[in-house]
């Protein structure tokens, strides 16, 4: 992806997010230059990969293949002192926007409708070789537990949740003609160089053509304009 696209959807994701009246901490608009002051106290944001993130899962076409969202908090999964055993995250997803098919081998989900369109979420089990499986699935959503076909789409509107158990295959979507869907993700902690097991092979981490200057930092760019360690190198960690 082009940085200056990047820099156009973070834009016109603040402007979503004021629109909803969902708040950021403050780290959330901080410029390059700000992060470069950052060197003392911050390191919990560095090596939980806290803050923006956006994907077009390797598709090249972020609005039919694609994701915008913000880490808010994380633990650590190579970390066993960090005292966090949880995540949450905030997503803007547009009208038909897909994230395909995947699960998660660790992590246990809920992901709320926030407000906005209506999402859709279609779910599979999987096989032990990790395959669409045909058995039918149990749907936990807000204090009520149903059973659903396999390849079935539940659609979550504003304010309902889904729980996506590991294992479990999903795909979701903003509903066409309902609007662009703000949605979170309470779950357990979150690794996303190691826990998603996509159906079809998909990039996580785009790369990016630097056109232009980043109005903000995503997570992945801390190595780069910060001179951090690698996100994945826990040694040092201090989360006091």
């Amino acid at each position: 992806m082009k940085r200056s696209e990047i820099n156009r959807l973070l834009y016109e994701g603040v402007d979503f997010l004021e629109k909803m009246n969902f708040k950021l901490p403050p780290f959330a608009y901080w410029s390059p230059e700000q992060w470069k002051e950052k060197i003392e106290g911050y390191d919990e944001i560095f090596y939980h990969m806290l803050g923006w993130d956006i994907t077009d899962f390797g598709s090249g076409d972020f609005y039919h293949i694609g994701l915008l969202l913000f880490t808010l908090r994380n633990g650590n999964l190579k970390n066993r002192d960090c005292p966090k055993t949880y995540a949450e995250k905030v997503m803007i997803i547009k009208e038909e926007q897909i994230t395909p098919f995947h699960f998660h081998e660790y992590k246990t989900e809920d992901i709320i409708n926030r407000g906005g369109g209506n999402l859709l979420i279609q779910l599979y089990n999987s096989t032990q070789d990790a395959q669409f499986d045909d058995t039918d699935i149990l749907v936990s959503s807000d204090g009520r537990n149903y059973t659903v076909k396999a390849g079935s789409i539940i659609r979550l509107k504003p304010g309902e949740s889904i729980t996506l158990k590991t294992k479990l295959y999903h795909q979701f979507w903003s509903e066409k003609c309902t609007g662009v869907t703000l949605a979170g993700e309470v779950s357990m902690v979150n690794d996303d160089t190691t826990d998603n097991r996509f159906y079809i092979p998909a990039g996580r981490f785009p790369d990016i053509q630097e056109d232009e200057a980043p109005v903000y930092l995503l997570a992945q760019d801390y190595v780069k304009f910060v001179n951090r360690k690698n996100p994945l190198d826990t040694g040092g960690l201090n989360v006091s």
